[in-house]
């Protein structure tokens, strides 16, 4: 394991957690671990889910961008009715820079994340074609049709306003939805049917957008499960379908 500050052009300095196998031949398969929160951060305890990705043969790069906390009131301030916005383009230099010092296979590259982490991952591959897999775990991107599906309301009129009222600023953070088009990586959806933090509409409605496009998806909605599972055997399949979507989409890619 280690950190570093990955940094492009002008941009503030993005902290950055790694970890490699113990035989890492460089480039090699790579993937951008997405916290959720965003008021969370990657840091140095153990993450079993990171440790069964590195284990499997992927270098796992968790960064901790514009949003996330620990970092003063400003950092975390920035990305305020602005998501996927600062913080994109933090995930943006991350990836720059793992491509540009050869840290990774440009054809073996995957971002993958829970709840904000889902959000942000679908934020990055509505920007970045350079990803060749994702997963989205319990996100939402048209906030538009979430309004009033979560435990947020108050939150997201402080932060957005009424849709009525500011049409333009919820159309601003729903942009992989409406731009779902530009979306070209092959992306796994999954959620809680009982989540009410990050309603199943959200992964729905953006599987259907991929799925009509003709983009490779898939969405696994595991019943009865809430925005953490406590099912043992639903966790292991989460983890399953993980190394099984990114080694269909990137081990084997030519």
């Amino acid at each position: 394991m280690c950190s570093s500050d990955l940094t492009e052009g002008n941009r503030p300095s993005v902290h950055a957690v790694m970890l490699s196998p113990s035989e890492s031949p460089e480039p090699m398969p790579t993937l951008i671990h997405l916290h959720g929160g965003p008021v969370a951060q990657h840091q140095y305890d153990f993450d079993i889910e990171q440790h069964i990705m590195t284990s499997a043969g992927y270098r796992v790069v968790a960064p901790n961008p514009r949003g996330s906390s620990g970092r003063g009131f400003d950092y975390q301030y920035a990305i305020w009715a602005d998501w996927g916005g600062p913080d994109g383009l933090d995930i943006q230099s991350v990836t720059d820079t793992l491509l540009r010092n050869g840290l990774t296979d440009p054809k073996r590259l995957g971002v993958y994340g829970w709840s904000y982490g889902g959000m942000l991952t679908n934020y990055s591959i509505a920007r970045d074609s350079r990803y060749r897999a994702a997963v989205s775990g319990a996100g939402i991107s048209n906030m538009l049709g979430g309004f009033g599906v979560d435990h947020y309301i108050v939150a997201w009129e402080q932060e957005v306003g009424l849709p009525w009222d500011n049409l333009e600023g919820w159309l601003k953070v729903s942009y992989p939805f409406f731009e779902a088009p530009a979306i070209k990586t092959p992306t796994l959806f999954l959620v809680g049917e009982a989540d009410f933090n990050v309603p199943a509409v959200g992964s729905e409605q953006m599987y259907q957008a991929l799925k009509r496009l003709n983009v490779p998806t898939q969405l696994v909605i595991y019943p009865g499960q809430h925005h953490g599972f406590t099912t043992p055997s639903y966790e292991l399949d989460v983890m399953k379908r993980h190394l099984g979507w990114f080694e269909h989409y990137l081990r084997r890619a030519e």
